[in-house]
């Protein structure tokens, strides 16, 4: 596979990277993606934060539709390619790993130093008092209240919504059994803010970082792309292995359009010796165009 190589000199060459997840990476677990090859939508865009905070019915529909699509996520298993970024992990070459995701399955692959940029949709939290739980519990409570939509299918989307139209209206809503106040998945929504000690823990693991890895991402949304316009201004190469354009292409120094399990496999692979040993990584300078 011709890509491997490249990105194999790639952090041959800068031993010590911030890698940079995005849908594009678990789809292999059956998670869809949020955009086509050319970066446009596939679906509608997902809720947003204001709707979902203001509008009754807007969460009725949120919820509604989380109880099919919840389940793709709660079942869905790491891939290779999660399984290749906690090896490479293992051996040293990632200062950070940043995940727009919020499945969950770098942590469950072995990946340690995880940062969920967005959040993760396994946990809930109450918006009045702070109240915590997991999203399976509130899917049981859900599920519960509403038995008539069990019986529903749709197609899925990357966070755990699907794409059902039904009327929703007497949707009974679970809500926080300490306050009655809404329920939230623990995710950044559009239109909301990635809190900010989240980026700069990001941005100081770049800063010791040799170079940016962003890994199954259009970067078309500025949470993560923020990333390469600051590793391009502090001198940093970025590579991408990603299906597709990128928002950030003509920033690049290495882009790979190219299977992203595969391509990491075969990464992994070649860093094998004959023998059986894994070689090591030494700085070198420049970096492979």
């Amino acid at each position: 596979m011709s890509s491997s190589p490249s990105l194999f000199h790639f952090i041959h060459r800068h031993p010590r990277l911030l890698v940079l997840t995005g849908a594009g990476i678990s789809t292999d677990s059956g998670i869809p993606d949020y955009r086509d090859r050319d970066g446009q939508w596939k679906r509608k865009q997902p809720v947003q934060h204001a709707d979902f905070m203001h509008s009754h019915s807007t969460r009725q529909r949120y919820w509604g539709r989380s109880l099919i699509g919840w389940p793709v996520m709660q079942k869905a298993r790491p891939n290779r390619a999660h399984e290749a970024l906690a090896l490479l992990e293992q051996r040293g070459h990632i200062e950070l790993l940043v995940t727009q995701n919020v499945d969950g399955l770098h942590q469950r692959a072995g990946s340690q130093a995880v940062i969920d940029l967005h959040g993760r949709a396994d946990a809930v939290i109450c918006m009045g008092c702070n109240y915590q739980c997991s999203r399976d519990e509130v899917h049981e409570r859900s599920a519960r209240l509403n038995p008539d939509f069990s019986g529903f299918t749709a197609a899925t989307a990357p966070d755990g919504d699907a794409d059902l139209e039904v009327d929703f209206s007497d949707f009974e809503v679970p809500h926080c059994p300490h306050c009655g106040g809404i329920l939230k998945p623990d995710v950044v929504f559009f239109g909301d803010n990635v809190p900010k000690s989240r980026v700069q823990h990001a941005l100081d693991a770049l800063q010791r970082a040799d170079a940016l890895l962003v890994v199954g991402s259009s970067l078309m949304v500025y949470s993560g792309f923020r990333f390469c316009r600051r590793a391009k201004e502090w001198g940093k190469p970025i590579a991408a292995l990603t299906l597709g354009k990128t928002r950030a292409d003509a920033l690049l120094d290495l882009k790979l359009d190219a299977p992203i399990g595969p391509t990491l496999e075969q990464l992994l692979a070649t860093w094998v010796s004959p023998g059986g040993q894994a070689q090591v990584s030494t700085p070198d300078a420049g970096v492979v165009k």
